[in-house]
């Protein structure tokens, strides 16, 4: 295995998982809410939880920029987060999308309003592809209250309930980022899980077999991954599958409970939504946040077309 691109992320094997629930829950906070549960918290009709901090996160590869969505109206009183700038660092050999510092994202997120204790919520436009990386880094980064809006702002607006265009006067928030609450992979850990337990390539089929490849320099996939495109954990509203239905997807590629079980994409975005879409299924599993960006940066990874 090559060393010599980019800053590796230890894999986090050894560190316990999160205790599993049938639902994918942790610690009493199921990972995802349904739009009509979230009007509840922020009408103040659920009196034991106050409002939740809303972050949207409305983003596209390749463009346009999410904050023209955003503008053109919210989820009241939710902060626009910028995937690009605020979850990622800069691009590199260490990937498109790698982790930022973690002073960086801590600031991003007490900028937007975010606290250690108070219950965050965030969304996208539907499919909560970009929103799952958010829930991805904040519960990497220990945040251990964190939840996706279901179907996102489409779900929201199809419902019928109200948005915005004011931007909110968030408070300082309080959060402190502490690395290390989600187990993650760097490309040796990464390489070793294909080869003994279940490495899933959230990426599209074409791509996965190397017959296309519009954003990296090299087609293909790590040998021993098992493609399981992310589109296939949602319906065509962009909701996800319910928790059974996304068991037996993945029971039918070896991704199970029994088994160590982690995920990659291109750049450490789509693979995140496959993580939360394990956790719905209480399925727990690693990201390879560097993904494919990352491997093909050292010459020395080998690359696979074959169907695994």
């Amino acid at each position: 295995m090559g060393r010599g691109a980019g800053a590796r992320m230890r894999a986090t094997w050894s560190r316990p998982f999160p205790q599993r629930r049938p639902s994918g829950q942790t610690d009493d906070v199921q990972p995802l809410i349904d739009v009509f549960s979230l009007a509840r918290l922020l009408d103040g009709s659920a009196p034991d939880e106050p409002p939740p901090i809303m972050l949207d996160l409305r983003w596209n590869l390749t463009g346009p920029p999410g904050i023209e969505a955003y503008r053109r109206g919210h989820l009241p009183g939710a902060a626009f987060v910028d995937l690009d700038r605020e979850l990622a660092g800069p691009p590199g050999p260490g990937g498109r999308h790698p982790l930022p510092p973690a002073g960086a994202f801590q600031e991003a997120m007490r900028r937007s309003g975010v606290s250690g204790a108070g219950l965050v919520v965030v969304y996208d436009d539907a499919d909560s592809t970009a929103a799952a990386r958010a829930w991805w880094n904040l519960r990497y980064f220990g945040h251990q209250r964190v939840r996706v809006l279901d179907g996102g702002y489409r779900a929201w607006s199809a419902a019928g309930l109200p948005v915005s265009t004011a931007a909110p006067a968030a408070a300082q928030g309080d959060f402190v980022a502490r690395p290390g609450g989600m187990p993650a992979l760097d490309a040796d850990g990464a390489a070793a899980l294909a080869k003994d337990g279940v490495l899933l390539d959230a990426r599209a089929a074409g791509r996965y077999r190397g017959e296309v490849e519009p954003i990296d320099p090299v087609a293909g996939h790590i040998p021993g991954a098992v493609n399981a495109p992310t589109l296939g954990n949602v319906g065509v509203d962009g909701r996800f599958l319910p928790p059974e239905l996304l068991r037996d997807r993945f029971a039918e590629l070896g991704a199970t409970d029994a088994a160590e079980v982690g995920a990659y994409c291109g750049s450490g975005v789509t693979a995140a939504h496959e993580i939360l879409a394990l956790s719905v299924a209480g399925v727990p599993a690693a990201l390879y946040v560097g993904s494919w960006s990352n491997w093909v940066a050292d010459p020395a990874n080998p690359v696979a077309t074959t169907e695994t």
